[in-house]
């Protein structure tokens, strides 16, 4: 990558970011456009996240990504925030126009894309979502819109009743699972909790309620013990990898304004998977 005097920087602001694919499929992006842009990722601690805010000013990027642990603490160091991320609660992606910072979730629609790509229907569908935390927020705000119900499980029941309670401000079709040995049917289970990134982890619910006309998906990036299980029981099954595609599209649209090349993209992401 040729970098010069007119060059624009964007990238991730994260703790740690070691880990990251997000350079991988922007750089790649900005290439294929011509666009002189460069992602970075910065390794912000949780103490150091209101300079490094003020530094997007200083510095004039044109934005930046935001992921763990800061996706919370970043709103109050922002000028204005989005409707669908001030009711998430979180901020993904930041927008500096001539200094005036907005902060984006671009995690849910990110997500509903991935399940439209693979020809997932919501619509009337019961789905169940397991986890009340950040990305749980992200994808419920949606998915409710669509469900007929959507049933949501966490161990800890006051942080899935908060949730609840805050979607029940716009909809009506929000319902708590106490115990997932109480799952029924769902159309459509989700695992949103971070279940299945150690080997060791158990499973965050029973498969044997995993039917061939289940969707199963999980947003972690590899095949899960979860989508294992799922996949012996002949049930649709998504991985992560396509929310991380499509919240990533979305943020390269707000940045520059332009559709970014999203097989190129996926590429990235794919040969850049260890």
């Amino acid at each position: 990558m040729d970098v010069s005097g007119k060059t624009k920087i964007t990238g991730l602001f994260g703790y740690p970011v070691e880990h990251t694919l997000s350079p991988a499929m922007h750089n790649a992006a900005f290439k294929s456009l011509g666009l002189d842009i460069c992602y970075v990722p910065f390794n912000v601690s949780p103490e150091e996240l209101p300079n490094a805010v003020r530094a997007v000013r200083a510095l004039n990027l044109i934005g930046v990504n935001i992921t763990i642990p800061h996706k919370e603490k970043v709103i109050p160091l922002l000028d204005r925030v989005s409707e669908e991320a001030s009711f998430i609660g979180a901020v993904n992606t930041v927008v500096n126009n001539e200094g005036t910072l907005t902060g984006h979730n671009t995690d849910g629609r990110g997500f509903i894309s991935s399940l439209t790509e693979k020809g997932v229907l919501l619509d009337n569908k019961e789905i169940l979502v397991i986890g009340a935390g950040g990305a749980s927020r992200a994808i419920s705000y949606y998915l409710s819109e669509k469900a007929s119900k959507l049933f949501l499980y966490d161990v800890d029941k006051p942080k899935a009743e908060r949730l609840i309670s805050d979607l029940k401000k716009i909809r009506n079709n929000v319902f708590r699972l106490d115990d997932t040995k109480d799952i029924g049917t769902p159309n459509i289970i989700i695992n949103a909790t971070p279940l299945g990134l150690k080997q060791e982890d158990p499973l965050p619910l029973n498969p044997d309620f995993i039917t061939p006309d289940t969707v199963v998906c999980d947003l972690i990036y590899k095949k899960t013990k979860l989508l294992q299980e799922a996949d012996n029981r002949g049930a649709v099954t998504l991985d992560g990898l396509g929310m991380l595609l499509w919240q990533g599209v979305l943020a390269f649209e707000l940045w520059t304004g332009f559709k970014p090349p999203v097989d190129l993209m996926r590429k990235a992401l794919l040969s850049n998977i260890r």
